[in-house]
Order: structure tokens, then C-alpha cells, then sequence
């Protein structure tokens, strides 16, 4: 296994792939194309960390997150993947799914949270639907990130002992330790079923969260065809000269208070 990336190492090069990041995000906008990034992969693999480091200096007006909650009711009986279609991009956005239609083929199915018959028409229907997607123009990319038995662990316990991320362990999570074989053996079906040559998986390798973060920027960057937009000449217009205007008194604000001065 290689060495873990050092931290110097690490922000030097992840500052220059989400410069290169913000290029694609005008090309996109500029080109009005449509690009959908999925993740996927077991609990605590680092899918949430990569998507906010994917997303920290793009435009959320152009680059969004769907991140969808349990279906309701009513969604339950849609089409299955009704919902998820309803956050497709349109021209010049991108959408990044953290979780996705494969919760279908992943905890649904090893929870018993589908029917046998539902569990076989998604597989049936998944690669169908991707190819509409494909063959429609929208540039689809799938990331599996692969995290070891033991790292999974490591990083759940972490989560235990730290109040800022504890909020991250569902009961869904730590019920995931026990059924490790199962999650194996419904991601080897979900790939033979859905890995085809229009909308290929790429795996990542998560055990270092670092390398991860750069190995999936620099092959998503490396898959599409962008290029740098030049962006608008932006001039900043003269300040015209005061009209007698005068700002009411400070005190007549409700103004929050300086703490950040009695910092030491």
C-alpha cells in the first residue's frame, strides 16, 4: 500500500485541480452541457468529504448536491427512479448525487427495504435508464469508493469520540459492520449489472482520504472534454458623488456583539 499523502503534498494539489474545477464549471455553463457526478460506497468510505472539496469553490447556482432523505409515501409509489430524475441538471448545471438510485441495489436490497421483484426490475431497468440519460447528451460518471473492513471501523469509532461529527453514525451506519459480506456481495451484482460501457464505474481507492480526493478530481477532470472560458471583462463602474445621504446612528441597530475582540 502506498505511503499516506502528506498534507503539504495534499493542499498544494488540491487547490490546483478545484482552480481547474472552477474552468470546468464555466465550460459547462458556457457549453450548456449537463454533467452528473455519482457517489457511491460504503458508510464512512469518504464520499461527503470528496464532494465538499469537489463543490468549495464552484457557483451553487451551477453546481449542486442531491442528497436525497428516505422517500415518502407518496414517492414510494413512483416509478423508482422518478425522484432521482426530478434532479437531473439542465443546461450549463451540475449535479453531484451523494447516494443515489443505487441505494437500491445496496441498503434497500440487504435491508430487505424492497421486494425481490423490485430489487430485479432495478437492475434490469438501471442500465436502460443510464443509457437514455447518456444517448440524451448528459455526461454521466459513476465513483465507487472502496474503503477496507478496518479503516470502516477506525473511522466509526473516531465519529464516537468526536461531538462535531458524531451527528454522521446513523443506527443504519453501525448496523452496516455486522452485514460487511452481504454490502460485498450486493456491490459484486450491482457492478456486473451496471457496469457498462456507456457509464462505466471507476473505482476509488479510500483508505488514505487524502489520495482519494485527488485521484477522483483528477480522473473526473481527465474524462471530460473542457476548456478554459475566457471569462467577461468586468469593470467596476465610478462611485457617483454623495447626495447629502446620512446613516442613521449606530445605536439604533440591533447589532451583534464583538466577542471576536476579547479573543486573545
Amino acid at each position: 500500500m502506498a505511503k499516506k499523502l502528506s498534507r503539504e503534498v495534499y493542499e498544494r494539489t488540491i487547490l490546483d485541480l478545484q482552480g481547474e474545477l472552477v474552468k470546468l464549471q464555466e465550460w459547462v455553463r458556457a457549453e450548456g452541457q449537463r454533467l452528473v457526478v455519482v457517489f457511491e460506497g460504503r458508510d464512512a468510505a469518504g464520499k461527503g468529504g470528496t464532494i465538499k472539496r469537489v463543490t468549495e469553490y464552484l457557483n451553487p447556482r451551477v453546481a449542486r448536491i442531491a442528497a436525497l432523505p428516505k422517500p415518502t409515501e407518496r414517492e414510494r409509489t413512483q416509478w423508482y427512479f422518478q425522484r432521482y430524475a426530478a434532479e437531473l441538471p439542465a443546461a450549463g448545471e451540475i449535479v453531484l448525487f451523494d447516494r443515489s438510485w443505487y441505494n437500491r441495489a445496496g441498503v434497500e436490497q440487504v435491508m430487505g427495504f424492497c421486494t425481490p421483484e423490485e430489487y430485479a426490475r432495478f437492475l434490469h431497468q438501471c442500465p436502460i435508464f443510464e443509457r437514455l440519460l447518456v444517448e440524451d447528451g448528459v455526461l454521466l460518471r459513476k465513483y465507487w469508493f472502496s474503503v477496507g473492513d478496518a479503516e470502516q471501523e477506525r473511522r466509526f469509532r473516531a465519529r464516537l469520540d468526536d461531538p462535531m461529527r458524531r451527528w454522521k453514525l446513523s443506527p443504519m451506519d453501525l448496523y452496516s459492520l455486522t452485514r460487511w459480506e452481504d454490502y460485498s456481495r450486493a456491490k459484486d451484482q450491482m457492478m456486473t449489472h451496471t457496469d457498462i460501457p456507456e457509464a462505466p464505474w471507476y473505482e476509488v481507492d479510500s483508505d488514505d482520504k487524502r489520495r482519494a480526493r485527488i485521484n477522483m478530481i483528477s480522473h473526473l477532470l481527465s474524462t471530460v472534454p473542457y476548456h478554459e472560458v475566457e471569462p467577461p471583462r468586468i469593470t467596476l463602474p465610478e462611485r457617483p458623488p454623495s447626495t447629502g445621504y446620512v446613516r442613521p446612528p449606530r445605536r439604533a441597530a440591533h447589532r451583534v456583539p464583538d466577542v471576536a475582540s476579547e479573543l486573545r
